[in-house]
């Protein structure tokens, strides 16, 4: 598709003007993936988006309280032609890590992982202390309430 450019007498064409948001904005952050993290009353989870990252360069280290992710999001540099002009790139690269404090309710031994459809989730079963239990409430004469 062929989109005409409009020349200003500063040098800068229309394409400049309307992306100049986006490259300001983001081409000076990092990048790090989006995580949700969610409790039941068994398990705690957390889910980060990581589309476009291979498996192998992802790591999940439980260590002394803590949960690590951290990999690399590699360029895919095969893709460009030195001829091309992107009027955009938003797309993040790099390396990234995200860590997060542990409760002492979770089973470090037992975490898992999954990788899915861009989507890494850690599944870090709570301790049987931890999880919700209903207790008997017994009435003034000791037996238990109806």
């Amino acid at each position: 598709m062929f989109y005409p450019t409009l020349y200003r007498a500063d040098g800068t064409s229309l394409w400049d003007e309307m992306f100049k948001l986006g490259r300001s904005s983001q081409s000076l952050q990092p990048w790090t993936p989006v995580v949700d993290v969610k409790e039941t009353d068994n398990e705690i989870v957390v889910t980060a988006e990581l589309a476009g990252i291979d498996p192998a360069d992802v790591s999940v280290t439980v260590e002394n309280g803590m949960l690590t992710i951290s990999g690399e999001k590699k360029e895919e540099v095969e893709s460009r032609k030195d001829d091309a002009n992107y009027h955009l790139y938003e797309r993040r690269y790099g390396r990234f890590e995200r860590s997060f404090t542990l409760p002492r309710a979770v089973i470090s031994d037992d975490v898992r992982a999954e990788f899915a459809n861009g989507l890494l989730t850690v599944t870090l079963p709570k301790t049987p202390e931890a999880k919700p239990r209903r207790i008997q409430i017994k009435g003034a004469n000791g037996r238990a309430a109806a």
